[in-house]
Order: C-alpha cells, then structure tokens, then sequence
C-alpha cells in the first residue's frame, strides 16, 4: 500500500525556481518603472502649475499626495505582501499602479486639478506595495554582508527610470508652449477653454500608455518562479511582533528618519528644478529644455549607483553614506552662494551624490533584525512620506522667501544624514529582545 507520502498519480514537475541572478534581474525591471512613474512627477508639476495656475505651494501638493500615500498605505501595504507573499505583492502593486495611471484619462476629461491628485494617490498606493515587497527582497536576495551594494545595483535601474522620464515627459507632455496667464486672459472665453483642454488632455496618452505597460509587466513576472527567502515570509512575517519592537532598535528610528529626509530633499530638488533653471539669475531656459536638466540630473544619480555598487562591495557603507552627504552639502552650499551656470551645475551634480543613499540607509536600517524586518521595512516606506513634506515646505518657502534661498532646506536634510552614517546606523544591542 502507498503511504501517505507516496502519491497515487505521477505528479506534474512543477516550473523550475529561476536562480538569485534571474530572480534579481526580473525584480529590477520593478525599480525600473516605479523610478519612470515617480521621476514623472517632475514634469507634471511644472505642467498642471501652468495649466491650473497655481503657486509653489499648491502645485507641490502633487508630490505631497504622491508621497502621502506611502505613509497611509504602507502599513496595509505590509500586510498585503505578507498575506501573498513578495511575488503575489510585486503583481497586486503592479496592477494597482495601472489602475492608478489609468484614472488620468478621466481626469484630464474632467479637467479639475483635484481629480488628478486622486489619480496620482492611486498610482503611489501600487508603488507603495512594490515598494514593500521588492526592496526587503531584494537586500534579502544574498548574503547580509553585500546587502546594500545589491540594493543599490538594483536602484541603478530605478535612476535609469527616473532618467528617462523627463525626457518623456518633456517630449509628450511639455511640447506645447505654455502660455502665461495673461496671455490666456487676454483670449476669447471659447479659446481660453479649448486651450486649458488641450493643455490638460495631453497627460492622457501618456499614462493610458504606462497603465498598459504596467500591466503588462504584472503578466511578465507573473511568469516567473520566484525563490521564497526563508524566515521573511508566511508566519514569520505575520508573527507577534510589532512596530514598536522594530522602532526599539536605535539604528531602526534613525534609520526612518533618515530616509525621510534623504526623500524629502531629492524629490524637492527634482520638483522645483525646472522652475528653478527657467529662471532668469539661473539658467533663463524654457521649460522644455530645463527637462533635459532634470534628466541629467537623475541620469548622475544612475551613474552614482552603478560606481555605487562597485564601491560599497569595497568599503565600509556607512563611511560612503556620510561621505556623499557632505559631497551634496557642499554642492548645495555652492548653489546658495552663487547664480547662472555655477548654481545650475551644482544643483543638477547633487544627483551623482544621492545615488547610493536610499539603498544604503535601508539595507543598514534592516540589519541584523530577523523576523522584525518585514515590520523595519514597513516603517522606511512609511518614511518615504518625507517626499511629501518636505518639498510641501519647500514650496512654502520659495514662495515667501524666493525659489532660490529655498534650497537651504535640502542642506539640512544631508546634514542629517551625515550623522546617521557616521553613528546613527549602527546596531545596538536591545534588552529583553533578540534580533
């Protein structure tokens, strides 16, 4: 008689698990469109400005509700990977991101600003969850030791998204010349109308596209046998502890805040950069050609990450993470005290420097913490709400005190991160916990 472990039927082999390499390489084609979709942002800002006629303040709230969305919804975004684990929740994000992307049609139709923040929330909740599940994965994908130069190899493909997305975005969605508010004052009520439609209804392509992309990709990892990483997943990660538990571990909270404000700089940067080298005193460029700024502004950042991986398999992260920060202060510090190209190239060279930070501070936030590292990783996206705030403030700044002065914000942000490197990050010992 068979027993209980013998089968009755030859059973069907199933699909072959594709190796750590594959399994990388198809996870970071995930980094590689939530860096376009994100990048993107900066074009929009700019555009739906023009379009709507907003100030800083009002028009930042594109990347306040962007980034919001990561603080609200990383949490249920946690328990979602939990629940289906990291395959399943790369997908779920994926087609939540299409279903996000999709919604600009009818709020380019409606044309009201607020129907296109509810897009873009929608959008950031799939990012969220890919957020969640690819990063932990990823650091998770090897050894502990070559953790953050694995992270930031995959972050690599993330700049090449964030890359190339103003250069999409100005071709597709900046090619019109956007006209002033007088300009479109002085109109016929009829062609003030037919312009702020056009102008509105030429992000609906653009984004349909991508939602189509989006969902494609869901298909394409869905044909992959990903490895499941043990003790990371299932019960282990659904376990009895808590938020609070992560948070006892120093390195965790610091860690937290240095993503927040390592975001929050970065994405004021890219977001205010266009406006910033239209500006007379500063580059006294059209819109359209400050785009290719913003690319190469994230195209440095790509560059850094891929010396970034090489150099981090070499020397201590924590001293390179402290190293770039004072790199961007200095940068920043140089933009401040001067104007015209030496302020445009020093603003635009503080990419190169951002490069390896965010892989950096989360691989070395989630060390040495077992079973806790689902909850420290739902803790660092929650963070990523620092992209909210901190360009909100920004551009609360610029409009009282001047676009240019404003950048002094971002400088506090690295001055932050210098100390995490230098002695925030590093593990301690926590009593009556293990981990």
């Amino acid at each position: 008689m068979p027993t209980s472990s013998t089968p009755l039927s030859p059973p069907v082999p199933p699909a072959a698990v594709v190796t750590p390499r594959v399994a990388l390489a198809v996870v970071t084609t995930i980094f590689f469109m939530w860096g376009f979709l994100t990048s993107l942002n900066d074009v929009l800002i700019p555009h739906l400005k023009a379009v709507f006629e907003l100030n800083y303040t009002r028009a930042m709230l594109v990347q306040f509700t962007f980034f919001g969305a990561y603080f609200l919804m990383s949490l249920p975004a946690g328990r979602l990977v939990a629940r289906l684990g990291y395959k399943k929740g790369i997908i779920a994000g994926l087609l939540i991101a299409a279903a996000g992307a999709l919604g600009f049609w009818p709020s380019a139709a409606l044309r009201i600003y607020e129907a296109f923040l509810a897009s873009l929330f929608v959008l950031a909740t799939g990012i969220t969850v890919l957020q969640v599940a690819a990063n932990p994965y990823v650091a998770l994908l090897g050894p502990e030791q070559t953790a953050s130069s694995r992270l930031t190899l995959a972050q690599a493909l993330n700049s090449l998204g964030t890359t190339l997305a103003p250069l999409f975005g100005g071709l597709l969605i900046l090619s019109t010349t956007v006209r002033s508010g007088e300009e479109i004052a002085a109109l016929p009520a009829a062609e003030q109308l037919a312009y702020r439609a056009a102008e509105a209804q030429s992000v609906q392509g653009p984004y349909v596209g991508l939602a189509v992309a989006l969902a494609l990709l869901a298909v394409f990892v869905c044909l992959f046998r990903l490895p499941r990483l043990a003790g990371t997943g299932g019960a282990a990660a659904r376990g009895d502890h808590t938020l609070r538990d992560a948070l006892r571990h120093p390195h965790v909270l610091f860690g937290v805040l240095a993503i927040f404000f390592y975001v929050g700089a970065e994405v004021s940067i890219g977001s205010l950069m266009v406006n910033y080298l239209v500006l007379p005193e500063i580059g006294g460029m059209s819109e359209q050609q400050a785009t290719h700024y913003v690319s190469a502004y994230w195209g440095c950042a790509m560059v850094g990450r891929f010396a970034g991986a090489w150099l981090l398999a070499k020397y201590p992260p924590r001293r390179l993470l402290a190293g770039f920060a004072l790199a961007n202060v200095v940068l920043l510090a140089v933009t401040l005290g001067a104007g015209g190209k030496v302020a445009m190239y020093g603003i635009v060279a503080t990419g190169l420097f951002n490069s390896i930070m965010f892989p950096t501070i989360f691989s070395l936030a989630i060390e040495r913490l077992g079973p806790l590292t689902n909850k420290a990783s739902s803790l660092l996206i929650m963070a990523i709400v620092g992209g909210a705030v901190i360009p909100l403030l920004q551009g609360m700044l610029a409009d009282r005190a001047g676009l240019h002065l404003s950048f002094a914000l971002p400088v506090a942000c690295y001055l932050y991160i210098i100390f995490y490197g230098l002695a925030g990050s590093r593990p301690q010992a926590v009593s009556g916990q293990g981990g």
